[in-house]
């Protein structure tokens, strides 16, 4: 298998290559040069398959002949040994609950199985590998325990001050060892800025070995189609479409849900729910895409002005605007109507909803108003509660049951580091370290 640059100026690679470097020469996102499709009856097969089975069989084309298969299949089943839940609310709508991973989010499935790839294609390197990459929320920590221990790579994480939880904040800054978290002063887009110039830097590239574990990262990309057809194999069968709500920010969990429809996943249209950050719910209004610095929320993952896979949803979508509002619709919502949303599911269904989840159920009641023919909606919960308790307090007047790990997270000193938004600190701090 072969990988291109969303920009097509630089030249294609192997997956090794295009997960060791992240972003492409030419400043470009790399996406696959062809997408294998499953036929349907594959597709029913996997109804029968362990789960561990399935994710090998729908990442093994995107490996190609790089990775013998025992090792690959030794990176699936060490990284997804966890469970993913469906949780039907009513007959029409289910809830996917990804956070029953090591870190309670879904960013445990790209970040534990980017880990292993990474560790087995840096084998034999004789200069350490920094995996350098930028928080709004749960990617820190599902990365900082993916690659924590790992021989031969270091992780820097960089994320907004004051801009996060303390659950998330605890999980990635009180570990130590090969992790190290810089506590920015300003917001997830100016961290992710700094990301991006490392690495457009070409001077320090050559002192400094970088790679990079946000989404951008093609190996963090691929595995998040597994837990899409994870939900094929437990709704029901249905002869009525299937509508797919994601909690969006960086738009790396749409952008894999359109890479799984590519295979053969049966979706009719996937809605993009954001917060207050709703650039590209307004692109699909008016064909604009104008980025903006990001606005605080409740649902603090989703902060983003500039997603950084929008490229690749243009990408899959031949760069027309038409054809990317055939796959996806687009809803914005306030930090009001997701403390009322969170009440509504809790008193309606008995269900307790961390902010991002409730986004994304809104962006399901706001598409059925306006799309009133039968389908079913499935809306991709990303984080668990407890991890906001505060906000879910205020909104349903109780705290969410505290899971051991996370308690045990939030009794650990903080080892941050404070760290400015100017470019020059950190590539002094990286050329020195």
């Amino acid at each position: 298998m072969r990988y291109r640059s969303t920009s097509g100026k630089a030249p294609l690679t192997s997956l090794r290559g295009a997960v060791l470097r992240g972003l492409a020469p030419d400043g470009g996102l790399y996406m696959p040069a062809e997408i294998a499709r499953h036929s349907p009856q594959e597709l029913e097969d996997f109804r029968g398959l362990p789960f561990t089975e399935v994710c090998y069989r729908v990442v093994r084309p995107f490996a190609g002949a790089e990775l013998p298969e025992d090792v690959l299949w030794q990176i699936v089943s060490e990284s997804i040994n966890f469970p993913v839940k469906l949780v039907s609310l009513s007959p029409g709508l289910h809830v996917l609950e990804l956070f029953h991973g090591p870190t309670l989010a879904f960013k445990d499935f790209g970040a534990r199985f980017m880990a292993r790839l990474l560790g087995y294609f840096v084998r034999g390197e004789s200069k350490q590998l920094t995996v350098l990459v930028a928080t709004s929320g749960d990617t820190g920590s599902a990365v900082a325990h993916g690659f924590l221990g790992v021989p031969g790579i270091r992780v820097v994480i960089l994320y907004p001050s004051k801009r996060i939880s303390e659950a998330q904040e605890k999980q990635f800054t009180t570990l130590g060892e090969n992790i190290t978290a810089l506590e920015v002063a300003g917001s997830f887009d100016d961290c992710q800025r700094l990301v991006k110039q490392a690495f457009s830097d070409e001077e320090l590239n050559k002192r400094a070995f970088l790679t990079s574990a946000n989404s951008i990262n093609i190996g963090r990309l691929l595995p998040q189609m597994f837990y899409h057809v994870a939900a094929y194999r437990q709704l029901p069968v249905a002869s009525v479409p299937l509508i797919v709500s994601v909690p969006s920010g960086n738009f790396g969990n749409l952008t894999a849900g359109i890479f799984a429809k590519r295979i053969g996943l049966p979706v009719a249209r996937f809605i993009a729910s954001t917060n207050a950050n709703d650039v590209v719910p307004q692109y699909l209004l008016n064909g604009e895409f104008r980025a903006r610095p990001g606005i605080a929320t409740i649902s603090n993952a989703m902060d983003v002005g500039n997603p950084n896979n929008f490229p690749r949803l243009l990408d899959l979508c031949r760069n027309r605007l038409e054809y990317v509002q055939k796959e996806i619709w687009g809803h914005g919502a306030t930090d009001e109507e997701t403390l009322a949303a969170m009440k509504m599911v809790h008193e309606r269904y008995n269900y307790i909803a961390d902010p991002h989840t409730a986004v994304g159920i809104l962006g399901w009641e706001a598409y059925k108003r306006e799309h009133p023919e039968p389908s079913q909606g499935l809306v991709l919960s990303t984080a668990h509660p407890a991890k906001f308790a505060e906000i879910v307090q205020r909104a349903i007047g109780a705290a969410p049951p505290l899971p051991d790990r996370l308690a045990a997270c939030l009794k650990r000193d903080k080892l941050s580091l404070p760290f400015s938004s100017n470019y020059a600190d950190l590539r002094k701090f990286l050329s020195a370290n």
